[in-house]
């Protein structure tokens, strides 16, 4: 037993030692470096509105917030947009960050220069603040469209308590 325990801490330690990496350096063979013309950078401080008016669908606003929303209130967010580009535009796709948001879009192709809207619900039985995004997908671009809600749902009313009929 002791030799099969001599063995095994020599297998270890062989193992240990053999993960060690040695300092020292190898050179490195010169290479030559060819100058090159710095790399034109892009402009990264456009606002969301610059950004916006670029893609072929803009919409009036990206977020709509709401505060003291009534318990279990019905309103829906509208979110409205313009078809800014050359071409018919198709929303493909609008997908809720969550079970509790809901989001109908157009069914038909909006035509150049035409505007529409996406119907956007929430479930105001969740009391409390919220915010949710809806990620809407279009054919003429890959790059997502993120619309958000943002609010408060107030408490339900509290019910009057019943009234004990009076005994004679």
């Amino acid at each position: 037993m002791k030799t099969l325990v001599l063995i095994g801490l020599c297998f270890f330690s062989v193992g240990a030692f053999a993960q060690t990496t040695s300092k020292t350096k190898k050179a490195k063979p010169a290479v030559k470096k060819e100058a090159k013309a710095p790399a034109k950078k892009e402009e990264t401080n456009k606002t969301e509105a610059e950004a916006e008016q670029k893609q072929p669908v803009t919409f009036k606003t990206l977020v709509i917030e709401r505060n003291d929303i009534p318990y279990d209130s019905k309103e829906p967010f509208i979110f409205e947009f313009k078809n800014t580009g050359s071409t018919p535009v198709m929303i493909t796709n609008v997908a809720p960050s969550c079970g509790c948001t809901t989001a109908e879009k157009p069914e038909e192709p909006i035509e150049k220069g035409k505007s529409s809207k996406i119907v956007v619900g929430y479930d105001t039985k969740r009391v409390g603040t919220f915010e949710k995004s809806i990620t809407v997908m279009t054919n003429v671009s890959t790059e997502p469209i993120i619309l958000r809600i943002k609010g408060t749902v107030l408490p339900a009313p509290a019910e009057p308590a019943p009234v004990a009929p009076a005994s004679n």
